[in-house]
């Protein structure tokens, strides 16, 4: 089978992603998200991950916190409304690194959780991926994890668990809106 690396960015988006891959890859958990802030809400979502690949049993590679690095790339577009040129630097610089890092650890190939939320666009984040695939050499999962009611069935998997559900993407600028 071949092995996935996952950008996972909080539990509940993870869920869905999870189930529908699990059949068919070998899959390792990736939770880089240095958008994420205060870092309180970034170690209330790693606990979660944790929680969830701890119970199914599945592995989680967890990239250092780095919120300086976030925010020098998007410094300028503190004002970008949600969905814009903020939000596509934000999936870049998260899949750059989880390519990063699947080419680093021998994966075949790597994909996002990100797609699972209503509120991400998911034609973007899979154009992103697989320009950042033909960059590494590494393939790209490209996916729609919120059709066939993925994000419905996140949340009732969310509630199932318990898992703690933010109410913003995690990035200062989105939680002042």
């Amino acid at each position: 089978m071949k092995t996935l690396l996952l950008h996972t960015c909080c539990a509940p988006c993870t869920t869905v992603p999870l189930e529908r891959l699990k059949s068919e890859f070998v899959v390792t958990g990736f939770f880089y998200n240095p958008n994420i802030f205060p870092q309180a809400e970034y170690e209330k979502r790693l606990k979660e991950i944790k929680k969830w690949t701890d119970k199914e049993n599945i592995p989680l590679l967890v990239h250092a916190y780095d919120s300086n690095r976030w925010f020098g790339l998007v410094k300028g577009l503190e004002k970008e409304p949600e969905g814009g040129k903020r939000c596509a630097v934000c999936f870049r610089i998260r899949l750059e690194e989880t390519a990063r890092a699947a080419k680093e650890k021998g994966f075949d190939s790597f994909t996002t959780t990100l797609t699972n939320s209503p509120h991400k666009n998911a034609q973007l984040i899979n154009q992103l991926g697989e320009e950042i695939a033909r960059e590494t050499g590494v393939e790209f999962l490209a996916a729609n994890f919120k059709k066939h009611d993925g994000f419905k069935q996140s949340v009732a998997l969310s509630k199932e668990y318990d898992f703690y559900r933010q109410d913003y993407c995690g990035c200062l600028y989105s939680r002042r809106i």
